[in-house]
């Protein structure tokens, strides 16, 4: 079976890896209030895309109750830009390797969706790659619980998504959620992973709207 989403057209969707999204994070202003003066900290993550005969998949882990920042929360691997990579596609497939073993010779990486700043500080630059679907994942038990994979088809679908209100200092605030997946039924996908992902679905239908 072909995968419903053409590895071309995902591309053509995507900032090309010569020009890197230099915007403000298009979730700022929502999140102002929080960020303040404080400058963000530059981080990457690996938006991996997985061929298989039943379609594409996202690779998605689980992060460990004991991390800093976002424990236990469902997240693409990645982390802060180190002074030592050389770009933000190294640092992504960085993380990937050291998170979940991810070789960089199973990455082919096709470009960038726009940069989001998350509660605590960070401005994201998601990169998105295609993955080996021979990767067998090695999990860094100190960062990583789990790694699994969701049909793209499923987290593409409008339906699928959803606001929900949660109370954050002092306010009710709504962040993106997605309905629990039948794959991993489990696994809570909200937050800044349901964001990047929104916004990859953003683009593919900005792009087909103006090729209409």
């Amino acid at each position: 079976m072909m995968p419903a989403w053409p590895m071309r057209r995902l591309s053509d969707a995507l900032h090309p890896l010569t020009a890197l999204p230099t915007a403000s994070p298009w979730n700022y202003d929502e999140l102002a209030d929080l960020i303040g003066d404080i400058p963000a900290v530059d981080a990457a993550v690996l938006v991996g895309l997985v061929p298989r005969d039943a379609g594409l998949q996202v690779l998605l882990t689980r992060r460990t109750d004991s991390l800093r920042h976002h424990a236990g929360q469902v997240s693409f691997p990645g982390g802060r830009i180190e002074t030592d990579d050389h770009g933000v596609v190294a640092a992504a497939l960085r993380e990937a390797q050291e998170e979940i073993g991810l070789g960089p010779e199973l990455a082919t990486p096709l470009g960038f969706l726009d940069p989001l700043i998350t509660i605590t500080g960070f401005r994201v630059l998601p990169v998105v790659a295609r993955n080996d679907p021979d990767l067998v994942a090695e999990p860094d038990p100190g960062e990583v619980a789990e790694v699994f994979e969701i049909d793209l088809d499923f987290l593409m679908h409008p339906d699928n998504l959803e606001q929900v209100a949660i109370e954050y200092r002092g306010r009710a605030r709504h962040v993106l959620q997605f309905r629990s997946p039948p794959q991993a039924p489990h696994q809570r996908i909200w937050g800044v992973t349901a964001s990047i992902l929104f916004n990859l679905r953003e683009r593919l239908s900005r792009m087909d709207m103006e090729a209409a």
